[in-house]
């Protein structure tokens, strides 16, 4: 579990890293800019970006949790099946073995 944390923060701190590079590209088609403005606008840009993939991030956990009740459900039911077969069998087992004794005459 602390190997997926470590994990999910290299990501997102690699994430921040390449919005402050992308916001400093954009930011670089306005030469007319000053930079009060440029920086403002840098900020601006790598702030939104963060938030989409915050968005991102949000909406795949919630997609995952989804899928692991679902996941969860199916295995339950795949298991009350296999336990409702397998004391069937073990039902017609015992029945196979005990008929032929009590016909006996």
């Amino acid at each position: 579990m602390e190997i997926a944390r470590l994990e999910g923060y290299l990501a997102w701190e690699a994430e921040v890293s390449a919005a402050a590079r992308d916001a400093k590209a954009f930011a670089a088609q306005f030469p007319w800019l000053s930079p009060g403005e440029r920086e403002s606008l840098e900020q601006a840009y790598a702030a939104e970006r963060l938030r989409y993939a915050e968005d991102v991030v949000d909406r795949a956990v919630e997609r995952c949790r989804q899928l692991a009740a679902r996941y969860r459900e199916e295995c339950r039911g795949i298991c009350a099946r296999w336990a409702a077969v397998c004391l069937s069998v073990a039902f017609g087992v015992v029945l196979l073995a005990v008929v032929p004794f009590a016909l006996r005459p």
